[in-house]
């Protein structure tokens, strides 16, 4: 647990410095990626977000580019909200023509939840001239998807309607393995951060 430790106390200092906390996250396992993603609380996320400025990240960098079309990366999320907080967002790159973007929904591992609040469907894809160097755009949505993942609805599906509509959210890099978001809902930020750490494909 000695670089899980290392990079939560990193995040504790008084000035953030992204190139310690990457280094530090980079050095962990992948099991403990994840646990240091699950231990960083909202006001940590927001601070980080700031810390991040700059520090740009695009498509191509979040799924390899040797995957084929519909072939799922997963990044395990935390957000800052005080309930529900853990989630995954999925992506994958699209079906042939259709352009440079990613497809992806939000996967609800509280199962009785799930059905309720998503999928959450997103189309994501580079936005230089953002807040985040790639934007994930809830108002637009895939037309097709991998076998395993659930049916595609539009965000007025259900609850989805006050999670996901009118949203857009914008990423930042802190390292290879680790992004920052911040959400956005009719073009105005809102206090809502979240962490996502990709897993690498098998």
């Amino acid at each position: 647990m000695g670089q899980v430790r290392a990079t939560l106390d990193a995040l504790s200092s008084p000035v953030i410095d992204c190139e310690e906390v990457a280094g530090r996250f980079e050095e962990a396992s992948a099991r403990d990626r994840v646990t240091i993603t699950g231990s960083i609380d909202g006001r940590t996320q927001a601070r980080l977000w700031d810390a991040s400025a700059g520090r740009s990240v695009r498509i191509a960098e979040m799924v390899p580019p040797d995957l084929g079309p519909l072939e799922p990366v997963i990044f395990h999320g935390k957000n800052s909200l005080p309930l529900f907080s853990l989630f995954q967002k999925r992506f994958c790159r699209p079906s042939p023509g259709t352009g440079d973007e990613l497809w992806g929904y939000n996967h609800q591992p509280t199962r009785w939840l799930a059905p309720l609040t998503g999928p959450g469907y997103f189309v994501a894809y580079d936005a230089t001239d953002a807040p985040g160097g790639v934007a994930v755009d809830y108002t637009r949505i895939p037309t097709d998807r991998p076998a395993a993942w659930p049916d595609i609805h539009d965000n007025t599906y259900r609850l989805s309607r006050f999670i996901y509509n009118g949203m857009v959210d914008y990423l930042r890099r802190v390292s290879t393995h680790l992004l920052i978001g911040r959400a956005t809902r009719d073009g105005e930020a809102v206090p809502n951060y979240f962490l996502l750490c990709r897993e690498d494909p098998a």
